[in-house]
């Protein structure tokens, strides 16, 4: 059996093998849904109306994809390069930091100036922390996958520290949470009622900022060239460590982001429970999207929909929860599946 590529791939090809891989990977859980004592139509159809059967819900659908965008973003970016961040929750929490710490009355200004003032503090509190791990990279050769990992539990640590000592909220009535945003920082809302705020436009217009660089731009070229062959990228000219070190600065403000909306839109102010894990399935959104900026906002939207969608399953039919956990793990596998497939094809040795 030969493993080999294809002469050429078709749009549609290329197109439909996300598709498909996410059909089958809704078709292999049904087992499990099955498995639990539900029927599969049922519970597919509490998902579909959990995450879009309402205004409400879908609200709520949109409201949780804002920081997966982002996040997705960080890791489609990075990876690129071949720079595998890992640490997405970290700098979406250092950006949440520095969101609380000027944002809860250090500087006051506008809203027109405010917003992006702590949007900016944040993206480039996100960068920094990522600026040791593509130090240690591009210079020492140190694996980035354990030092951006191993940063997440270090920034979560300092999270605990502040909001439980000097930026503790004196009127949090003993809870664990930083001062709440001035007025004046917060992200306002896109709706009347509901959660859903500005943020998410913040987010599609990164996701757009982000494809006309990698698609149009000369920076944007020396990311893929780096990413497809470093040593040939070199021999051309090009600079592969300050490729490398421009992309970490941007994947980690990107993740940085992702805090600031999180505190100054949603929440209001910095918990330790600020995210649930959207920096490690930020690289769902970004395999899914097949690290193109553009996709990573229905595939941010998609698994956004998973997880709102899988709680009313839960809840109407008794089915675990962790079943969103399983469908999006084998979604992306599928995915990665599918696009191998796509570009190569099998065949049998004469």
């Amino acid at each position: 059996m030969i493993i080999e590529p294809r002469p050429s791939v078709s749009i549609l090809r290329a197109g439909l093998a996300p598709v498909w891989a996410i059909l089958f990977a809704m078709a292999l859980c049904a087992v499990l849904i099955a498995w639990a004592g539900g029927s599969v139509l049922t519970a597919y159809g509490l998902l579909f109306k959990g995450a879009f059967g309402s205004a409400f819900a879908i609200n709520e659908t949109l409201t949780r994809s804002i920081p997966l965008i982002f996040t997705g973003l960080a890791a489609s970016i990075a990876f690129r390069a071949k720079f595998y961040n890992i640490g997405a929750e970290g700098q979406l929490y250092a950006g949440a930091l520095a969101a609380t710490f000027f944002g809860t009355g250090l500087v006051t200004l506008p809203p027109f100036l405010m917003i992006p003032f702590l949007v900016i503090m944040g993206a480039l509190a996100g960068g920094l922390l990522l600026l040791v791990p593509v130090l240690l990279k591009t210079k020492l050769k140190v694996d980035e996958v354990v030092t951006t990992l191993l940063l997440n539990f270090i920034v979560l640590l300092v999270v605990g520290y502040l909001i439980e000592g000097p930026w503790k909220d004196p009127m949090s009535l003993g809870w664990p949470q930083a001062a709440s945003i001035i007025d004046e920082g917060v992200l306002p809302p896109l709706l009347a009622k509901g959660r859903l705020h500005a943020g998410l436009i913040l987010a599609l217009a990164m996701a757009v900022l982000m494809w006309v660089m990698i698609r149009f731009t000369v920076q944007g070229y020396e990311i893929r060239a780096v990413g497809n062959n470093a040593k040939a990228a070199e021999f051309s000219g090009i600079k592969v460590n300050r490729t490398v070190i421009m992309t970490a600065m941007i994947s980690g403000g990107l993740a940085g982001m992702a805090g600031v909306s999180e505190t100054a839109g949603l929440k209001g102010y910095l918990t330790l429970d600020l995210s649930p894990g959207f920096g490690y399935t930020g690289i769902a959104v970004a395999m899914l999207a097949q690290l193109n900026p553009l996709a990573v906002v229905p595939a941010a939207i998609f698994l956004s929909a998973v997880y709102v969608g899988s709680d009313a399953m839960s809840r109407a039919i008794n089915i675990p929860t962790y079943i969103a956990d399983v469908l999006v793990g084998v979604s992306v596998l599928a995915v990665l599946c599918s696009v191998m497939f796509s570009q190569y094809k099998v065949r049998l040795r004469a």
